[in-house]
């Protein structure tokens, strides 16, 4: 029997690997504190997995007979199945603000992150350097806006601090080198996140 047809309803899998959206939903889990199973794959997709996400995509996380694949959309059903903590504001209006906050890191900063953690050997060495610098000027341009408040652009943490640590964890595994003089703001909020038990427990897998 598959390890997906063998839980009980009311159990969690995650079907997850090394990289940067599977350790997202570790780090979320952590932070709702959920206990839940966990499936680590590497290059392999089994048959079970395919059958669930017709993608074969990962994250792929499984709760009872309903399956989600989709890094939002893992995040949204997370958040008001397990209420607290709550990553989102109270009002429609500040959480609009959020989500749209959210939308941009993805679109901004990830999809140059993304090219540095998933194909580093794709480009030759002038288009790595390019796309790191590129990166690299971003982040120290909006630096200060972390000098304010313990998180993002908040006093509580948030999805775009769930969206932020992992990547930032992540370019640093892949020696990102920032300037530090430069970053201030920026090196002191990942600190201040690398060092919390929800993100600590988000490493292990």
């Amino acid at each position: 029997m598959s390890q997906a047809k063998s839980m009980s309803k009311n159990h969690l899998l995650l079907y997850g690997d090394d990289g940067y959206d599977s350790h997202v939903v570790r780090y979320l889990l952590a932070i709702k504190n959920v206990e839940y199973g966990h499936s680590y794959l590497k290059s392999e997709r089994p048959e079970d997995l395919i059958q669930l996400n017709p993608y074969g995509t990962l994250p792929t996380l499984i709760h009872g007979q309903f399956t989600f694949y989709e890094l939002t959309v893992i995040f949204e059903y997370l958040e008001e199945r397990y209420v607290q903590p709550k990553l989102l504001p109270y009002s429609a209006q500040q959480r609009a603000q959020v989500r749209q906050l959210a939308w941009r890191i993805q679109k901004d900063w990830l999809g140059l992150a993304r090219h540095i953690l998933r194909h580093p050997d794709s480009f030759d060495a002038k288009q790595f350097d390019t796309v790191k610098k590129e990166l690299s000027d971003s982040l120290v341009t909006l630096s200060p806006l972390f000098a304010h408040q313990p998180y993002f652009l908040s006093d509580s943490l948030g999805w775009c601090d769930v969206l932020l640590a992992p990547m930032l964890w992540q370019l640093k595994e892949h020696q990102l080198k920032l300037p530090n003089v430069l970053v201030k703001p920026l090196l002191a909020y990942q600190q201040r996140l690398f060092t919390e038990p929800a993100f600590v427990a988000s490493l292990v897998y």
